[in-house]
């Protein structure tokens, strides 16, 4: 009993506001990590570390002889630790709080578990050789895991009753098909990234698809993305959904930035700074594109259980008559 007590004295449940904060941290240092690998691929470091799990076959660190390209790459791979850390923090924060909440663990899990995959990936792109299709799945998993992210973020801040939609059927199909474009349009960025001049290394393979003609095929579904972006304000403001109309709005100026960045380091031959803020942008694309998705339902609170009558309050004696 004294040892239960000791325990309960050490590990305290944490805050609600302290879980929501952890899930946040989650989401900026997923998104930091993109921007950085970024970075590594855009200085040609992808390599800088010629091999994996160790940075040589005879070190597990950068050394001198590698320069600044090993300190790039190596750099990188020390950050994996740190949003691994966090997301750790964050289901042990999840497994302390109380009361107990249902589907917190399992997403703050799957960030966990997320993180070293996502790394595993990026190893096989070292083992590869910056193989242009496994550095654009690479690019993907992590945005799986910011998805992941997001999700225990909003479910945080939810009640736990049930699911209730606060649009129409049909507003909400073509929420999601909204969605399944924009995923589609990262995917197809990939390729077009794979296709270009970044490759992450001096002697790394190109995709060989044609870069201006997968150019404009990422471009047209921009378009295609926009205009179903701009057609969910219209249907959201038509049935009076507030949250859902602001939250399309968000997504469509988003889509708008990214869009002009993506003219802009077309037509300006792809220069590396603005490489690195298109990444950026199609993460913030992808969280408001997940916002306006958690626009379109809600959750009630749990409905308290009734009250029943015991039996003893049945046989009890009721007021003296008048």
């Amino acid at each position: 009993m004294r040892r239960i007590c000791a325990v309960n004295r050490i590990v305290r449940p944490v805050s609600g506001t302290l879980l929501r904060r952890l899930a946040l941290a989650s989401i900026i240092s997923n998104v930091g990590i993109v921007v950085t690998g970024g970075a590594v691929r855009l200085t040609a470091s992808g390599l800088g570390c010629p091999t994996w799990p160790r940075c040589t076959d005879d070190s597990y660190v950068a050394t001198p002889e590698m320069g600044i390209y090993g300190v790039i790459e190596f750099s990188n791979r020390m950050l994996t630790f740190a949003v691994g850390l966090i997301a750790l923090a964050t289901v042990l924060a999840v497994l302390t709080y109380r009361p107990r909440r249902p589907g917190l663990l399992a997403l703050a899990v799957a960030v966990f578990l997320g993180i070293p995959a996502q790394a595993v990936v990026g190893g096989i792109t070292v083992l590869t050789n910056l193989n242009p299709w496994v550095v654009g799945l690479h690019f993907l998993a992590s945005m799986a895991v910011i998805a992941a992210a997001y999700a225990l973020w909003r479910r945080i801040g939810e009640p736990d009753g049930p699911t209730v939609a606060v649009v129409p059927t049909p507003l909400r199909a073509l929420a999601r098909i909204t969605t399944g474009v924009g995923v589609a349009v990262l995917v197809i960025g990939t390729w077009v990234t794979g296709s270009g001049p970044h490759a992450g290394d001096q002697g790394a393979a190109r995709n060989g698809l044609d870069p201006e003609s997968i150019s404009q095929v990422h471009a047209d579904g921009v378009f295609l993305l926009i205009g179903l972006s701009v057609a969910l304000i219209f249907a959201f403001r038509a049935v009076g959904a507030r949250r859902a109309t602001r939250a399309a709005i968000v997504l469509v100026a988003v889509e708008l930035g990214q869009g002009l960045i993506g003219f802009v380091q077309y037509f300006t031959h792809v220069p590396a700074f603005l490489v690195g803020a298109h990444m950026l942008g199609s993460c913030v694309v992808l969280l408001a594109t997940l916002s306006v998705q958690w626009s379109t339902r809600e959750r009630r609170p749990v409905a308290p259980a009734p009250q029943t009558i015991t039996a003893d309050a049945e046989a009890a004696p009721g007021p003296p008559p008048d």
